[in-house]
Formats: C-alpha cells, sequence, structure tokens
C-alpha cells in the first residue's frame, strides 16, 4: 500500500550524516515537516530519552539512517563501540517507534551483512548463509540485528518497518579522514594531496578487489521511494548494478582531479571482501532506477571536499 509523505511528522535520525543529510534534502520536495535534532540534545543509544522525545514530537514517520560508522581501520580498532552503539541505537529508536505509533519506519543497514564470499551480484537471500569479512563484521553483526529487529516487530506488534541495505555509498557530507573513512572518499583526499605533493597515490591491499560505488543523493531518493511504496518484511538491497576496480577507481578519481602520477600498492594492507556488488533487482522491479553515473559523482564529491562538506577536513 502506498504510504503518503505530505502533511507527515518526518523524523530523519542521524541528518547530520552523509545519508540523513541527504535523506533531509530529498525531503524538501515531499510537503512534510522533518524532524531533527542533535546529538548534544538527544543521546540516540540512551533508550529512555528517545522514548521520552518521541512521545514529546510524535513522528509518524521515521528514516532510521543514525549509526557509528567507519571503513577498515575504524572497525578493526573500535570493535565494541561500532557493535554496542549500533544496537543501543537500533533498539531505542525502533522501541521508541513502536511506543509512539509510528505509522512507517525505515532501518538502514548496510552491504557488508552479507558473507564475505557470497555469489555475486548477492541478492537479499545471501543474508546468514556464511561466514562474514572480519574486517567489519562487528558493524555487520549489529546492522544484521536491527533488519531482524525490524522483522520482530512486525511481527509481534504490526508494525510498518521496513530495511534497505545500501551499497557504498559517496558524496557531500562524506568522511574524509584517512583515519576513518571508506575507500573512495579516502582516495579522493589521497589524490588530491598526491597532486600537491607530486608523490604516488597508495592503495591499500593489491587494489584488485571490486567494488560497487552509489552516490548519496542516488541512495536518498530510493530511501523516500521505497517509505512510500514498499511494505514488506524482507530488506531491499540499494545498488548501482555496476561495479570497478579499486586500481581502476584510483585511476577515475585522478583523471576527475587532473592529477597523472603513479599508483603504489600495500599488500600488507587488507583488501577486505574480494568483491562486493549488489543485485538491486528486486529495487528496480518496483520502479526505480540510479540517476548519477561513477564519473560525475565523483566529481561532485571532490567539489564537496574542495568546499570543506564533509567530515575529516582539518589539518
Amino acid at each position: 500500500m502506498a504510504y503518503d509523505l505530505i502533511g507527515k511528522r518526518v523524523w530523519v535520525a542521524g541528518h547530520k550524516g552523509m545519508v540523513g543529510s541527504a535523506i533531509v534534502r530529498r525531503l524538501a520536495s515531499e510537503a512534510c515537516a522533518v524532524l531533527t535534532v542533535d546529538r548534544a540534545t538527544l543521546n540516540l543509544t540512551d533508550q529512555r530519552a528517545v522514548h521520552d522525545w518521541m512521545q514529546r514530537e510524535r513522528p509518524d514517520a521515521v528514516f532510521l539512517a543514525a549509526a557509528r560508522v567507519g571503513g577498515i581501520l575504524a572497525n578493526t580498532t573500535y570493535p565494541v563501540d561500532f557493535l554496542r552503539d549500533n544496537l543501543l541505537i537500533e533498539t531505542a529508536i525502533m522501541a521508541g517507534a513502536q511506543a509512539a505509533g509510528v505509522g512507517k519506519l525505515l532501518f538502514l543497514g548496510s552491504s557488508c551483512i552479507y558473507p564475505k564470499h557470497a555469489d555475486q551480484p548477492i541478492r537479499e537471500e545471501a543474508l546468514l548463509t556464511g561466514l562474514l569479512e572480519p574486517t567489519n563484521q562487528w558493524y555487520a553483526i549489529a546492522k544484521i540485528a536491527g533488519i531482524r529487529l525490524a522483522q520482530a516487530y512486525r511481527q509481534q506488534y504490526g508494525c510498518d518497518f521496513i530495511s534497505a541495505m545500501p551499497t557504498n555509498l559517496y558524496g557531500q557530507g562524506d568522511n574524509f579522514d584517512p583515519d576513518g573513512s571508506h575507500v573512495l572518499p579516502a582516495l579522493i583526499r589521497k589524490v588530491h594531496e598526491a597532486k600537491a605533493s607530486g608523490t604516488p597515490v597508495t592503495l591499500w591491499g593489491t587494489g584488485s578487489p571490486l567494488r560497487e560505488f552509489m552516490h548519496v543523493d542516488d541512495c536518498a531518493d530510493a530511501c523516500v521511494f521505497l517509505m512510500k511504496t514498499y511494505s514488506e518484511p524482507e530488506h531491499v538491497n540499494i545498488g548501482a548494478g555496476s561495479e570497478i576496480s579499486i586500481r581502476d577507481l584510483a585511476r577515475l578519481v585522478m583523471d576527475v582531479i587532473g592529477y597523472d602520477g603513479e599508483i603504489v600498492t600495500d599488500p600488507s594492507r587488507p583488501d577486505g571482501t574480494p568483491r562486493k556488488l549488489m543485485d538491486n533487482s528486486r529495487l528496480t522491479a518496483l520502479g526505480w532506477q540510479p540517476r548519477t553515473d561513477l564519473r560525475s559523482g565523483i566529481a561532485k564529491a571532490y567539489a564537496a571536499f574542495l568546499a570543506g562538506e564533509g567530515r575529516g577536513l582539518q589539518g
């Protein structure tokens, strides 16, 4: 059944993050009232505080985009933080939504929920069919729990909670900190700095893993689309449907930035999952398609980097 956002009070939890801020931008055209609250006002890991805030504000719909996120280094350094904080955020917001009578909730997960050696492209049915990638298993386990929790609220209380699993995202508001970022924003910063110094661009691992990338504004559009049109217990992949090797990605970033330097690899660093391409056929069958090609998306992301529209840009 269609869910109309017009006139609704819509809470975007995690509105200052890359995905949350993109959803806020996308909702500007939906004639709804967007609710946001910063972490200084509301600790999303505090179930009582979240419950009380939702009782006061009474959102009709919730985009649960809040999460502790980071790349391989951050995940392996802070496993407790990634598992604990994400579990607490998910349970607090879903419990608060059920208690406040929220009409619709969309939980945002991550493609890392799938087994390291899942068949490609990865279908939604691959969940829990194999071992996870060890470098981000703590975050993945928390996100898998979020999917199951949304399904449990639907089964036990009849809540219209749905889940969406985006592929690797990038764009405005990304984290460009070299110690905590994902591969594409890290590459943008590396190439920018290598161009300034005339030094080689160093890639973690071999440069051979294949990855899929989607601009965050496309992801936000898909999330709003699902909120309005989808109501089933099964989660839905949000993917672009194409992939590229890390080495070729580095060359594309260098081409966009205008740097014809050397690429070197560091095999002492982990590659992570060898290949990760999402099967987005469930989403496209519903009538949605991505709009932003990778080259133009990288150009937009680099412009945002130059404008200081991201995290980890100090120093």
